[in-house]
């Protein structure tokens, strides 16, 4: 009996052995792959982090290689130097506003519809009379209302008197469309020679490096030349610019003009026939 009970128990423990040893294999299995996976991941990570820094780096390369266009001026603005580049950008600046202003003016001048009121005149004056007419012309903006005005106060005095008012009002309201242009057409001169000028102070400061070198170097001759006409390619391209709105207020303001002296003209035929 006590042979069967110590077999027994020995048998028992082996049981535990093998039991406690399969728990351990288990165990470093399940380790084994957790420090794999967690290898695997930063590798991942790294690979990961690598691919989006290379992403970056590429993204940089490619908009250094294609800048846009506000990129490229403002870049030749500062390598032409901030001293002749920025005289002339305040000439742009300038000439702009000169000839927005009188666009403005212009629009508001010509908007009057001259046949319209010659009409309305023509009524006023077989219905209610030359102070009828005169509170239309009051009462109308632009300039052909106010020559339409000075004509129909000096009708008492003969249709002579009254041409040689229409003329001479004519001139006034003349020389106030055309004010201001005379400001532009002179930043369309000077926008050009500014450029010209900074490229011959350019290059005389290239010759001065050139002395001091002691030697033609191509890179420095180069830089020197490349600042001096960037003043010029500025300066041109602020005179086109302006000498565009220049023609568009030139020919606005000939437009105008044409329709005040064919409304004249009508306005002294309706008087001489009344």
């Amino acid at each position: 009996m006590t042979t069967r009970f110590l077999i027994f128990i020995s048998l028992f423990l082996l049981n535990i052995d093998k039991t406690f040893a399969q728990d351990e294999v288990l165990e470093d299995s399940l380790n084994t792959e957790i420090t794999d996976t967690a290898k695997y991941d930063s590798e991942t990570n790294v690979e990961t982090t690598e691919t989006k820094e290379d992403v970056i780096i590429e993204n940089d390369i490619i908009s250094n290689e294609n800048p846009s266009f506000h990129q490229v001026l403002k870049t030749k603005f500062i390598e032409g130097g901030a001293g002749f580049m920025g005289i002339v950008l305040l000439t742009l600046i300038l000439g702009l506003a000169l000839c927005i202003e009188r666009i403005l003016y212009l629009h508001a001048a010509g908007s009057t519809n001259h046949e319209k009121l010659l009409i309305e005149i023509e009524d006023a004056i077989n219905n209610g009379g030359i102070d009828k007419a005169k509170e239309i012309c009051k009462n109308t903006p632009g300039p052909i209302a106010s020559i339409f005005y000075q004509g129909l106060e000096r009708s008492n005095k003969g249709v002579d008197v009254v041409e040689k008012s229409i003329v001479a009002y004519g001139s006034v309201q003349m020389g106030l469309l055309e004010r201001g242009t005379t400001w532009i057409s002179l930043f369309i001169a000077l926008a050009p020679m500014l450029g010209f000028m900074g490229t011959v102070i350019g290059m005389i400061g290239a010759f001065d490096a050139i002395e001091a070198a002691g030697d033609i170097s191509p890179s420095l001759v180069a830089g020197g030349i490349k600042v001096a006409l960037l003043t010029t390619v500025f300066g041109l391209i602020v005179a086109i610019i302006l000498q565009v709105f220049y023609n568009y207020i030139v020919s606005k303001i000939d437009d105008i003009v044409n329709k005040m002296e064919d409304a004249s003209i009508a306005l002294v035929d309706i008087l001489s026939s009344k």
